[in-house]
């Protein structure tokens, strides 16, 4: 019996297999006004064509200054909840379920899209001053300014209006990205954070913002909607953030009312060794999974149906999530499921295509 084909419910939610559409930035909101249009909603809408189980839109900002670029997308304003009503509504129709990204880039915000330029956009060009739990520059980007104490209550409450906004746009399920070295991450790890406020010092303080806003996250939502935690399990660096200290917050997350952690690496520093290859990521979720018998993800280098089902029959981890893969075949799930023998349902237009029996 194939583990990536069966379905898993978290909360209310039923997800009709385990081969999800993992978020990707896609930086094209060409407005500047983080409002989606027709790229999102066929670039995400093909996904769920695809198959994939559940499609989670990209790293989607709670603030303007927490767009890693202008061409981000955002949800802190209404004007920005119809866009996304169209591809969730799609993605419904498609048969599949659709998540979105709450985010924040901290001092990694306010950078060039790759074919726009490099480093960070002055606010002459329509940028802005990006702040952190440091006043370190991320190598390359202009120098952030400290975000003082008093201000962080009310990026907690920009965290629960956008998981507002993501319900009246149809989300079914949300995640916090608390990795990859953007805001979140930036407390989280002591190579970012030195500060010396309730924020800073003990993992405890440093844990503190991500509590804050799963907590405030979890009472927004209510008790049925799935909140997944995207963690980097090490920074790859002596001294920094590790999987120790990814799986004590996780279980004091999984208190605060997270369901399932998403686990990748790196992000928060340049110039480290991180030794990829094929499921290189998977041990971390394994970790993750023993230390808090939650539900987990796997991903990173994860391109094959045997591959992604071996993850799942090893035990202790229980979704895929595929990036890459789906940007080569965004029917992925579809030939996926074809490769290992299990008759899954196609949408009907794409019946005459369908490949022949295994």
């Amino acid at each position: 019996m194939s583990l990536l084909f069966s379905p898993i419910k978290i909360r209310s939610l039923e997800i009709k297999n385990r081969l999800w559409v993992s978020p990707m930035c896609m930086y094209s909101c060409e407005n500047q006004d983080g409002v989606v249009g027709d790229w999102h909603l066929v670039h995400l809408g093909t996904r769920a064509i695809g198959g994939a189980g559940l499609v989670m839109a990209e790293a989607t900002a709670v603030n303007p200054e927490g767009r890693i670029s202008p061409w981000c997308p955002g949800i802190w304003g209404d004007e920005q909840i119809p866009g996304w009503k169209k591809v969730t509504d799609f993605i419904r129709s498609a048969g599949s379920v659709s998540a979105l990204q709450l985010a924040h880039a901290g001092r990694k915000a306010s950078t060039y899209r790759s074919w726009s330029g490099t480093g960070t956009v002055p606010i002459a060009d329509g940028g802005w001053q990006s702040y952190s739990a440091t006043n370190v520059a991320f190598e390359g980007y202009s120098a952030p300014r400290i975000l003082e104490t008093a201000e962080i209550a009310s990026l907690v409450e920009e965290f629960r209006g956008a998981a507002r906004r993501a319900v009246a746009a149809g989300f079914d399920a949300l995640e916090i990205h608390a990795a990859h070295g953007y805001l979140i991450h930036q407390f989280l790890s002591p190579i970012t954070n030195n500060r010396v406020d309730e924020y800073g010092g003990t993992l405890e303080n440093r844990a503190r913002l991500l509590l804050e806003i799963v907590g405030s996250v979890r009472e927004e939502i209510g008790d049925g909607m799935p909140m997944m935690v995207r963690f980097s399990a090490t920074d790859y660096v002596e001294g920094g953030w590790d999987q120790e200290q990814t799986n004590q917050v996780a279980i004091w997350a999984r208190e605060a009312g997270a369901d399932l952690f998403d686990i990748s690496s790196g992000g928060l520093v340049t110039g480290v060794k991180i030794p990829t290859g094929p499921g290189y990521q998977v041990n971390f979720s394994k970790s993750t999974s023993q230390a808090t018998n939650a539900t987990v993800s796997a991903v990173g280098q994860i391109t094959s149906a045997e591959e992604a089902e071996a993850i799942l029959q090893s035990g202790q981890v229980d979704v895929i999530m595929a990036a890459r893969q789906f940007l080569r075949d965004p029917y992925f799930p579809l030939r996926a499921a074809h490769e290992l023998g299990v008759e899954t349902e196609w949408p009907v237009q794409y019946e005459r295509g369908r490949f022949p029996s295994a």
